[in-house]
């Protein structure tokens, strides 16, 4: 009788763990992902080792936006795997450039009132300063906060859209940063 309750409570106890399990699976593969930030390219907005969650549902009904920062699988050969949290500052079709030190869309100046006071924005390998480009229908220029310590679309180019894991969507660690991932707005 007693080994019989014991297999029943070990049987249940099974059951609990494995339906733990799955939603877990579920949530991870197909909802919310966790996220470290690790670097200093997204700072101060979003500190080195902060812990955050990306929503993985947004992008399949809606389109990603200027200002929204994403997690992306590197597409450039020598980072080809790794996954990069900057933020989308340029839209399929839109013509972007980087000229004395501010980033440019469709001719006009955008306003990143969210940078830190007197953060210029420098040109890289792939986009020269003063030299404009369209960017390509289902793909998106990316850059970190931290202009100067952040290796982004200005070195190797565009993101498509499936390279994309999801949208940074709440913070979580620590403690004193959490919070939902404040949506920017753009004066262009």
């Amino acid at each position: 009788m007693f080994l019989k309750r014991l297999g029943a409570f070990f049987l249940d106890f099974l059951e609990v763990i494995v339906f733990a399990v799955a939603i877990f699976l579920f949530f991870y593969l197909l909802i919310l992902q966790p996220h470290r930030i690790d670097g200093n390219s997204m700072q101060p907005n979003y500190p080195d080792n902060e812990l955050l969650l990306t929503d993985k549902v947004s992008y399949r009904f809606n389109e990603p936006q200027r200002g929204d920062v994403i997690v992306f699988e590197a597409t450039a050969p020598t980072d080809k795997g790794k996954e990069f949290i900057k933020r989308i500052m340029g839209l399929p079709g839109e013509r972007i450039m980087v000229k004395d030190g501010l980033f440019w869309v469709n001719g006009k100046v955008v306003r990143e009132d969210y940078l830190a006071s007197g953060t210029q924005t420098f040109s890289g390998v792939f986009l020269k300063d003063g030299e404009e480009k369209e960017v390509p229908s289902g793909e998106y220029f990316v850059m970190g906060d931290n202009r100067g310590s952040s290796s982004d679309s200005r070195a190797w180019g565009f993101v498509p859209k499936e390279a994309i894991t999801g949208k940074s969507w709440f913070i979580y660690w620590p403690p004193k940063n959490l919070g939902i991932v404040a949506k920017v707005e753009y004066s262009i």
